[in-house]
């Protein structure tokens, strides 16, 4: 229960109504980023924070920092109702002061995430959990976000944006009660006690280690800031609706929650590795489409719009499982709290700082169009391949990554669109 109240809370506050409404106080591509990229950016400060985690306790120490996000989920629902005194540049402001703030309490806090979850979950059902929490926070996100787009509507006031960021708040405050209930994680004593200093340099040169954080950085390149940038494309491009953009984007949580059925219990048989693979492979395709839409090569037909927001959904629920998961099974006991805070900062400090250098392109292209007959390219044109190229080299690079008993991706799909198929429809099968 506490990840569908966090995910009611968390995904208005950090995608795209936190979008919208900067946009409708006249954000750049680049102010767009930064916003996109402050979430990750602040993850850093989990290096200097994972020392004290096991002095105060997992549970201690995230509950501090998810209650302290929570207060100020409450000062920007009072942001949008301030403009009879403020002015857009203000306001806009404001709210960027207080996402700096929510996302520094967030950043310091989860360091004691992964291993507290670690710690509780044994190895052997470590996918399947990944598996249902994932659908449990696409299942809120699809809701929170069809509400969301029926509060806002198609010209919102600057009062529905508070009625839906105090609704985050109400919900981030509900979740901190199940947050309680959850038990603490076992801590081992000699790090505990030990003062030694933190050995980052060997933590990044263990090999699996090392190899799982270059291909986190290549996708974190490709993927940071990429589902905002694809809501303001569907917002300056196709001049779609906020009401109407939050609907099409709720269809990706669908694909998040499909994620439950393509994979339940198979990233336990089969590892996390193929999974990675065919998640990459898959985001090549998206952006494939994406590029087709902006070149004009095919109309923004719904069927397509709706289909490639559905994969970014799921591809992205399956990177995100097989990454945790596979950091899972490579880090070792000893020294856990400061691999995953490295494990994080590097894959979200690149996944912060990419939005940032993404919107500067966007702007530097600005309106500009090329045109060689039907073909129409543009600063999204650009934007989209330049991301499939990223998510290409990801791909290359998962075919080196270590991991205990994985099998091979065709082993996998063939189970998937294959076997699974097979099995079922024999239930049937007149006897």
């Amino acid at each position: 229960m506490f990840a569908v109240f966090n995910a009611l809370s968390f995904q208005i506050i950090l995608s795209s109504p936190m979008v919208l409404y900067a946009k409708s106080l006249g954000a750049s591509a680049t102010v767009l980023g930064i916003i996109a990229g402050m979430m990750p950016l602040m993850v850093v400060f989990q290096i200097p924070a994972a020392s004290y985690v096991v002095r105060i306790g997992y549970k201690r120490f995230v509950y501090a920092g998810w209650g302290t996000r929570v207060m100020f989920i409450f000062g920007m629902a009072a942001v949008p109702v301030t403009g009879f005194f403020l002015n857009a540049t203000t306001r806009l402001s404001l709210m960027i002061m207080l996402l700096f703030g929510f996302n520094l309490s967030r950043g310091i806090s989860s360091c004691a995430w992964l291993p507290w979850i670690t710690s509780l979950v044994p190895a052997a059902i470590r996918g399947r959990y990944l598996a249902i929490d994932s659908a449990c926070v696409n299942l809120a996100s699809f809701g929170v976000f069809v509400l969301a787009a029926f509060c806002l509507g198609a010209q919102p006031a600057a009062w529905q944006f508070s009625l839906i960021f105090a609704i985050s708040a109400v919900m981030g405050a509900v979740s901190l009660t199940f947050l309680k209930r959850i038990p603490e994680g076992e801590t081992l004593e000699q790090v505990r006690v030990s003062a030694a200093p933190v050995p980052w340099r060997e933590i990044a040169g263990y090999q699996p280690f090392r190899k799982l954080l270059r291909v986190n950085m290549v996708w974190s390149l490709a993927y940071g800031g990429l589902t905002a940038f694809v809501v303001a494309f569907l917002k300056t491009e196709l001049g779609l609706s906020e009401q109407t953009i939050l609907l099409v984007t709720a269809v990706s949580f669908l694909g998040g929650l499909s994620s439950l059925w393509f994979l339940g219990s198979r990233m336990d048989r089969h590892g996390s590795q193929p999974v990675l693979k065919i998640s990459f492979l898959v985001w090549v395709v998206i952006q494939v489409g994406w590029t087709a839409v902006a070149a004009g090569l095919c109309g923004p037909r719904w069927p397509l719009i709706l289909g490639l927001q559905f994969m970014m959904g799921l591809a992205g629920a399956l990177v995100s499982m097989a990454n945790v998961r596979l950091a899972m099974a490579i880090i070792p006991l000893l020294g856990r709290n400061h691999f995953f805070a490295l494990f994080s900062v590097v894959g979200n400090l690149t996944q912060g700082i990419a939005p940032i250098l993404w919107g500067l392109l966007l702007d530097a292209l600005g309106p500009r169009e090329w045109r060689w007959s039907l073909l129409v390219v543009n600063r999204y044109v650009v934007f989209f391949v330049a991301v499939s190229i990223f998510f290409s080299i990801a791909f290359i690079l998962s075919r080196w990554l270590e991991e205990p008993r994985a099998t091979r991706m065709e082993d996998l799909l063939r189970e998937v669109f294959i076997d699974s198929p097979m099995r079922f429809w024999v239930r049937f099968w007149p006897r």
